[in-house]
């Protein structure tokens, strides 16, 4: 099955519902959708059961659960020296022509060219061996 596209304040509220069954409309009303909406996610799969009187109701940590596994999965890959994200390629790159220059407190801002497009490309960094020592950016520049 294709994955559904879950709105953000579902993904955010659903970790707190509490280990209960619920009514469609109760749990509608909780994460701030139609009553449509969550029948559907309920067709979709979500789990739910039908008591004796066939009054249907949804456990709220399964549906946390369920919430949870349709994610789709955080990428989690820092960005190593020397590459930054290019947003015309749109995708990270390792910097050519790379030149540094100081900001504010012991940030300093990389700047280079993208190998693939040539467009200028930026990245924040901090200085190097900043808090190991007490130096400041210009005595850093200056034992180069």
């Amino acid at each position: 099955m294709p994955r559904m596209r879950l709105p953000h304040f579902v993904i955010v509220k659903s970790p707190g519902l509490l280990p209960m069954h619920y009514k469609v409309s109760e749990l509608a009303a909780i994460l701030c959708i139609p009553d449509r909406t969550l029948r559907d996610w309920l067709v979709a799969g979500a789990p739910h059961f039908r008591d004796q009187r066939n009054n249907l109701w949804i456990h709220g940590r399964d549906f946390a659960d369920w919430v949870a596994s349709r994610r789709r999965p955080v990428k989690k890959r820092k960005l190593r020296n020397g590459e930054a994200y290019c947003v015309r390629c749109n995708k990270s790159v390792v910097m050519k022509d790379i030149s540094t220059h100081p900001m504010r407190g012991k940030l300093i801002m990389l700047r280079g060219k993208c190998p693939d497009c040539g467009c200028e490309i930026n990245r924040a960094d901090r200085a190097p061996n900043y808090s190991t020592n007490n130096m400041t950016w210009k005595d850093i520049q200056n034992e180069k």
